[in-house]
């Protein structure tokens, strides 16, 4: 299969220079990408497009063209067939046989773009295609301006491309073209969809999570990290850094007065963040702030948090309301890891003031030890994100198995897509799909006196889920792996 890149549109009116480094750098992040899908896969082209050829099996493909539309750089992409150029007449044919079935019923324009020195034009090309297709192949008729199919030629010198399907990539720059960001992640809508938008624009978001909930928060968090960078980042490291924040949440409560409580809080995950990007020599902090939705977040509040940051504080969605953040949650996938988070930040907010001043606010801070906020940071532990599955505490008590045995029940936490796309069928065990986003929540309903081995492909989710399901009481779980 071969696949032909478009460039995001902002990249070809960049500079000749700055053009060519982020097609280079897009072509390596593409390289990198494939090959761990797909040995075979080869990225050649450089300046207008990059030509993506991929080996013969069908569900290497699909992988491969999910990871694409998931790649920042790309505009879209088309599905080709390839063919050397000959006459007109030879390449109506072509497109005849190869296209008709598009156009059956239904009204099409043909659109045909050339590159290099022919004797014919373009809209030659159009017009004799478009004409065959219409009598030949069962169209409903043509329609230049408004088609219910578009049929698709690209002549590149002596090559002919018949695109049979275009698909959507995600936009925004190149992963790597950027400077890299520290995006301040609770694992719920806000942070997630504001970190998943740096990540777009082409900026590495390493993660500085505050943990204000215990052990299962963290796995939460964990997952939503290790979601966006496998989905949307595996050509790039990306770091986690866990910042344990309870003893900070106990000195603020201890000692600061009620309505600055949730300002003082926010000044000193900043001053913890500038500490963690200070250390991984980042300039830049992302927050997934909106203004006026918590009492927190008016305009003055935030100049007031902002006073402690050395950093600039980069918040995407300063205007965003939240319908359009759930909106963009549910399309890159987060909806429901979000929509399971508990909202921590709010448990200390008792009557906040939505108009503080700084001279309050260091006031209300005169009594805390700042000693514990030190203490945190000192303590904070640092990961990759590409082993979040494995970074469990030492002497984990999660067993994994690569066998399932008579009377066992494999529960396919999955997402269902993945089930649909990629059935698991064991002999004589029992399979039960249950996305991991329900399974916290289904769990306690099932069988205590049976057996469950939770799966999914690379043992991330299911090791995640299978650690909180133990620390809830529940003996009866395990991880299953899997040699497909």
């Amino acid at each position: 299969m071969k696949l032909i890149i478009k460039f995001f549109p902002e990249i070809t009116i960049k500079s000749r220079q700055v053009r060519k480094r982020f097609v280079a750098q897009l072509k390596g992040n593409l390289k990198k990408v494939l090959a761990a899908i797909d040995p075979q896969a080869r990225v050649n082209g450089n300046w207008d497009s990059l030509e993506v050829n991929l080996g013969s099996d069908p569900a290497l493909q699909q992988q491969c063209i999910e990871r694409l539309r998931n790649t920042p750089g790309i505009a879209h992409f088309f599905a080709v067939q390839e063919y050397p150029l000959g006459t007109v007449d030879e390449l109506v044919e072509l497109c005849v046989a190869n296209l008709g079935d598009q156009v059956q019923g239904k009204t099409f324009a043909v659109r045909c773009k050339r590159v290099g020195t022919h004797p014919f034009s373009s809209q030659d090309v159009a017009i004799k295609v478009g004409s065959a297709l219409n009598r030949r192949c069962g169209a409903a008729g043509v329609s230049l301006k408004q088609p219910e199919v578009e049929v698709h030629v690209e002549i590149r010198d002596q090559k002919i491309y018949l695109i049979q399907a275009r698909h959507e990539g995600m936009g925004g720059f190149p992963l790597g073209t950027m400077e890299p960001v520290l995006s301040l992640l609770s694992g719920g809508f806000d942070s997630t969809v504001a970190s998943y938008q740096m990540l777009q624009r082409g900026l590495l978001p390493h993660f500085v999570f505050f943990n204000l909930g215990g052990r299962a928060h963290e796995l939460g968090v964990r997952q939503v990290a290790h979601y966006l960078w496998e989905r949307y980042a595996t050509s790039h490291r990306l770091r986690f850094v866990s910042v344990p924040f309870e003893g900070v949440v106990a000195e603020i409560l201890q000692n600061v007065e009620n309505s600055q409580m949730g300002v003082v809080l926010k000044r000193m995950m900043l001053r913890a963040a500038d500490r963690v990007a200070y250390r991984l020599g980042i300039d830049a902090l992302v927050t997934g702030e909106a203004i006026a939705q918590v009492a927190s977040q008016t305009l003055p509040n935030l100049s007031v948090i902002d006073q402690v940051a050395e950093r600039f504080v980069v918040r995407p969605l300063i205007t965003t309301s939240k319908l359009d953040i759930i909106d963009i949650a549910r399309r890159i996938g987060t909806l429901e890891f979000s929509s399971s988070m508990p909202e921590y930040c709010g448990v200390i907010s008792v009557g906040p003031a939505i108009r503080t001043t700084v001279p309050r606010v260091e006031a209300a801070e005169g009594s805390f030890n700042f000693e514990v906020l030190s203490q945190a940071v000192e303590n904070a532990a640092y990961s990759e994100c590409s082993e979040l599955g494995e970074m469990m505490e030492e002497g984990s008590p999660v067993e994994i198995v690569e066998q399932a045995l008579t009377g066992q029940i494999v529960l396919d936490i999955r997402h269902p897509d993945e089930q649909e796309a990629r059935p698991l069928q064991l002999d004589g065990i029992e399979v039960q799909p249950v996305p991991f986003y329900t399974l916290n929540s289904r769990f306690p309903d099932l069988d205590p006196s049976r057996a469950y081995l939770l799966y999914c492909e690379k043992g991330v989710m299911s090791q995640l889920h299978a650690q909180y399901l133990l620390d809830e009481g529940y003996g009866n779980v395990r991880v299953l792996r899997v040699k497909r």
